[in-house]
């Protein structure tokens, strides 16, 4: 199966704008393609991984990849497919930020030797005259077209600024000066994204000609796989400082069982062969479809070895063995403690950073999910001694939150 079949199996591509000819460069390692990427956080998250494993894919089968970021745009916040702007951002926070995703994105995609480019919509955007830019650009969009789009629709009653209306002039802009500094042929993005990047196409063609070699596709990336990235307590990051390798792995364990052979498919390396065996499968062997899901992710986000602490600790815990070494833990120290020696279940809950709020602690307690070392405790009142910490204690918040908590002497 060549590249651009597999990749409509996977179920990535949700439409395209002239299907031979993006066959005939992807197949043939003649794309050079680009996708957007925000920097208003200093790591990616899963939201991002739909597209990661798209570039990564591409890249194995000899296309370029070239990752933007948005530097420029995000100077004035971003507001596609949002009720509200983003906050604008320092020159310094936009390039940490940028240097952060390159560090994240290279265990997917190989920036040696010119075989991938990170490129700051930056460099052309900071440089642009107002009426230059009127003149050279503004001139080939309508605005009767431009109102039509969809991410504008979805804005009109609140009122749409002047700043946001000019986001799709400035997304086509970057497709321009990507096609004509570092000839990228192919873009890439979210399904609301498809208006920008149409408008994108459609400057190539006024400025320099209907034989101007550009095409777009664009993916189910915001209503697939962003949302893969939420989960109630926020995002789920890449970076393991943000999101232990443990709670990654659980986050993939914890998938419906309805999303878990898609996520297989779209996100997963694993030969479809291999995954199409799985549409098989039901009742507890789902749960054996899900480790698979989260070791294969964990590994290609942390690492094999990782991968496998993170998976061993999670059986330890749902086998009963509760103080096995690899699971996530937490510490108290003993001035947390009463003058007793104890530590109230509430306070524990969220020096734990098992709840946000003591509130919220309680009302986990009252409604019964709470657990310690494999006990429910329904008492708000409730108060661990301090020598129950010696080897660890495992306290749990519903099924997928729990940590070890020590006693840091």
């Amino acid at each position: 199966m060549q590249i651009y079949d597999e990749l409509v199996a996977r179920g990535l591509i949700a439409q395209v704008t002239d299907e031979d000819k993006i066959r005939d460069l992807v197949n043939n390692g003649k794309a050079t393609f680009y996708i957007g990427f925000d920097p208003t956080a200093d790591s990616l998250h899963v939201g991002h991984f739909m597209a990661l494993c798209l570039m990564k894919r591409l890249q194995m089968a000899g296309n370029k990849p070239i990752a933007l970021i948005g530097g420029g745009t995000a100077m004035i916040g971003d507001p596609s497919g949002r009720t509200d702007m983003r906050r604008m951002m320092t020159p310094e926070t936009i390039q940490y930020n940028g240097d952060c995703f390159k560090k994240q994105m290279s265990r997917f995609i190989d920036f040696s030797d010119d075989k991938a480019l990170m490129v700051n919509n930056a460099d052309w955007l900071m440089k642009l005259n107002y009426v230059e830019l009127l003149r050279e650009v503004g001139a080939h969009f309508s605005v009767n077209r431009m109102l039509t789009a969809e991410c504008y629709k979805q804005r009109m009653e609140r009122g749409l600024s002047f700043l946001e209306f000019n986001y799709m002039i400035m997304q086509s802009y970057d497709f321009y000066m990507l096609f004509q500094n570092y000839g990228c042929n192919m873009q890439f993005g979210g399904d609301d994204q498809w208006s920008n990047m149409l408008g994108g196409t459609e400057l190539i063609r006024r400025k320099l000609g209907k034989d101007a070699y550009a095409m777009t596709i664009t993916l189910l990336l915001n209503s697939e796989g962003k949302k893969m990235g939420k989960t109630q307590s926020g995002a789920v990051w890449l970076d393991p400082n943000k999101t232990s390798p443990f709670d990654f792995y659980q986050y993939w364990r914890n998938v419906a069982d309805a999303d878990v052979l898609k996520c297989l498919r779209m996100l997963t390396f694993l030969p479809l062969e291999q995954i199409d065996e799985m549409d098989k499968w039901e009742g507890s062997q789902l749960n054996q479809a899900k480790e698979i899901l989260a070791y294969e992710l964990t590994a290609l986000v942390h690492g094999e070895e990782e991968a496998k602490k993170a998976q061993d600790g999670a059986r330890a815990l749902f086998a009963g063995g509760g103080n096995a070494a690899d699971m996530p833990t937490a510490e108290i120290t003993e001035a947390d403690l009463d003058e007793n020696g104890g530590i109230e279940l509430i306070t524990l809950l969220h020096k734990a950073g098992l709840v946000p709020t003591r509130s919220e602690g309680r009302r986990a307690i009252e409604q019964g999910g709470v657990t310690v070392d494999g006990e429910k405790i329904t008492d708000i009142k409730a108060v661990i001694p301090g020598e129950k910490f010696a080897d660890g204690l495992v306290v749990k918040r519903g099924k997928k939150n729990f940590r070890k908590v020590l006693l840091k002497k």
